[in-house]
């Protein structure tokens, strides 16, 4: 993986809980944990705010998550505005946003690209007076200038925040859906019946690769059965299945919820072509210890290829990981604070215990605890 393309560092102030987060350190694998409310959703949502800038989409993100004012440290009272830097080896981005009169009204202000390289430092190109990001407006223009801000722009807009936990009757990725969307897997999974077809057909050593981890978890899995079908003039194919020892066809709502779950992370982590960021919150819901385990393995296996941010509450999920690769969010003085460790401060504790049960015991402090 490039090292243009990994978010190496960030700043946050003023978004959510996060009142300052100064020149944090982000590797290639990056495991969040702590207790509920301490902090790591709104992390991940930082993520989901910078991809929403790129795609020209802020606004609905602002209104979804409650107005700008409800994005505030503390509300407008205490907050007059929100900023953010970001660096990408020797590229950088920062923005500021500014909350208008009202809570759909707002301005990205103070925007400025960064190349380490040269003279050139920080370029600034000031504010644009809405909610528009004029990085993206030069990327877009096609001009000259377009590609200094182009690294940044597809880095993030190449990021997949995956959000698995509907697996549900209704849920997507248990319907059909069109051959010609399996180009990228979706946050949701909505196309992965697809997106398994055309890695079968272009990917065959990936899709074998995918079919053998899920037969681990599903050991009566034979193998996935992604025939087309027309639907009037449309062609859609459904993750239909087989079990060992019979051709009958199994549908996709056959299907537990913990082994569907666990397909769309097999296919997400193992895809062939990742994208800049893999986001996680939380994937080992509903699933099987032995499966948590193998996911343990995914995350680090996908984290040689791409940069993985996965938040977890599962103890038998970090002690998948070295405690280097864990960071754990607190909430002290009302605000989130993150925490990487050294593993020389925790050398005599991890002779005796796992990275789990150190922070089940709240040796790692991010626990059950209060303020």
């Amino acid at each position: 993986m490039g090292s243009d393309r990994q978010l190496a560092h960030l700043t946050i102030r003023g978004f959510k809980s996060i009142r300052e987060l100064s020149d944090f350190e982000l590797g290639s694998l990056n495991v969040f944990v702590g207790a509920n409310g301490a902090g790591k959703s709104n992390l991940i949502s930082f993520f989901r705010l910078l991809r929403a800038l790129m795609e020209d989409n802020l606004s609905d993100y602002i209104l979804k998550n409650g107005g700008v004012g409800d994005l505030l440290f503390n509300g407008r009272k205490t907050t007059a505005e929100m900023f953010f830097e970001t660096h990408f080896g020797p590229r950088g981005y920062r923005f500021k946003i500014t909350p208008g009169a009202d809570e759909e009204s707002f301005a990205v202000a103070d925007e400025a690209r960064y190349y380490a390289h040269g003279t050139s430092g920080w370029w600034k190109f000031g504010s644009s007076g809405n909610e528009k990001s004029m990085l993206v407006r030069e990327v877009k223009s096609g001009t000259r200038d377009a590609e200094y801000s182009r690294p940044v722009y597809d880095a993030v807009c190449s990021w997949k925040i995956y959000h698995f936990h509907d697996t549900g009757d209704t849920a997507a990725m248990r319907h059909a859906e069109i051959v010609q969307d399996g180009e990228i897997l979706r946050p949701d999974a909505a196309n992965l019946a697809p997106f398994l077809l055309r890695m079968r057909e272009e990917e065959a050593a990936t899709y074998q690769e995918v079919l053998d981890v899920c037969r681990i978890v599903v050991p009566y899995l034979d193998d996935f059965l992604l025939k087309p079908k027309k639907y009037g003039a449309a062609e859609k194919v459904s993750l239909a299945w087989k079990t060992k020892g019979t051709d009958y066809p199994m549908q996709p709502y056959h299907f537990s919820d913990g082994s569907i779950r666990f397909i769309c992370l097999a296919a997400a982590l193992l895809q062939p072509t990742p994208p800049a960021a893999i986001i996680i919150d939380e994937p080992e819901l509903g699933l099987h210890p032995e499966a948590i385990r193998l996911l343990g393995e995914l995350l680090k296996d996908a984290a040689k290829r791409t940069q993985l941010i996965v938040a977890t509450q599962s103890p038998l999920l970090l002690d998948q990981f070295a405690i280097e690769d864990i960071v754990v969010a607190n909430r002290k003085d009302g605000q989130s604070v993150f925490e990487r460790f050294d593993r020389k401060d925790f050398t005599a504790w991890l002779e005796d215990y796992s990275v789990g049960e150190l922070w089940a015991k709240n040796v790692i402090r991010g626990g059950t605890g209060h303020e």
